[in-house]
């Protein structure tokens, strides 16, 4: 009988394509992972990789046992699911969002598991597509994205509106587009677009990003204010990353005449059928954000 713990090791490796990122999501060394993998060779009596360097490609037959393996293992996960007790308040759930709700978020779901001591929750930051292909690959229960899913065995629902906003430092009372040009831009990976979609509603003048010269950038959504408040620029942030900004003092947050919001969507797989604990956590996220809008 194959060793569901090898076979899970091998088909999150085949899914990943990388060693050490498949000791990070089992929470393995990386030694750990190889050991496991030339186990399951061994108990198989077949070579299931071909190792090249630090990279590798399956055989024929870790092709074929990639392929039935998943199937089985999520045979046992939904047969363990049944015949445990279900209860809301008691395990693990695993949730992955992007940065700027994740800083709102995060808090609210330890003080989740304050509440429920038995409740364990599990939390990524990571872009759209890593969300959308990890619930498809059922590393994560629940994802929020700002994008619905073009995976059919992931499904989304709209649950809230995040909206956009201009910030600047403390001292800056009114915007008009000679300050914007004036002050210059702080970018960041999702910068231009979110600089797009707030003011081409808001400046006629407004054409591109490029109109304002790039005074900085940093790919840390809990840093991206630090030279904005420093009066380096300006920037272009969904209002969950501004308000979870440190130094509030030192921002100001401006309200546009047509404001723009990006829609929030909650992501599951269509095959799964969610237990109690993770229905539980996202209704309560549900209520959160819709609060917050």
């Amino acid at each position: 009988m194959i060793n569901t713990v090898w076979l899970k090791t091998f088909c999150t490796l085949a899914d990943l394509g990388h060693f050490t990122q498949t000791a990070h999501a089992l929470f393995m060394t990386q030694s750990g992972v190889s050991q496991q993998i030339k186990k399951l060779e061994q108990q198989l009596a077949t070579p299931l990789l071909i190792r090249v360097g630090k990279s590798f490609t399956l055989t024929d037959a870790g092709v074929a046992l990639h392929r039935d393996g998943r199937k089985l293992l999520q045979a046992t996960e939904l047969l363990e699911q049944n015949i445990k007790q279900d209860d809301p308040h008691s395990g693990r759930v695993r949730i992955a969002t992007p940065g700027s709700v994740g800083l709102t978020l995060y808090p609210f779901l330890l003080d989740l598991q304050q509440q429920h001591p038995k409740l364990s929750v599990m939390h990524s930051f990571a872009p759209n597509k890593s969300i959308e292909r990890d619930v498809s690959q059922r590393h994560f229960d629940l994802g929020i994205t700002t994008q619905p899913s073009t995976l059919p065995d992931v499904f989304t629902q709209a649950i809230a509106q995040e909206a956009l906003v201009l910030v600047t430092d403390n001292r800056i009372a009114d915007i008009n587009w000679p300050v914007l040009q004036r002050l210059g831009f702080i970018s960041h990976p999702d910068g231009h677009h979110h600089c797009q979609a707030l003011l081409r509603a808001n400046f006629l003048q407004f054409e591109h990003p490029e109109q304002f010269q790039e005074r900085g950038f940093s790919n840390q959504i809990s840093l991206i204010l630090e030279p904005v408040s420093r009066g380096f620029g300006f920037s272009v942030l969904p209002l969950h990353a501004a308000k979870a900004f440190a130094k509030q003092a030192k921002i100001r947050i401006h309200t546009l005449a047509h404001p723009v919001s990006e829609t929030l969507y909650l992501c599951r797989h269509t095959q799964v059928s969610q237990s109690q604990r993770v229905r539980y956590v996202a209704d309560k996220i549900q209520t959160l954000l819709q609060a917050k809008v």
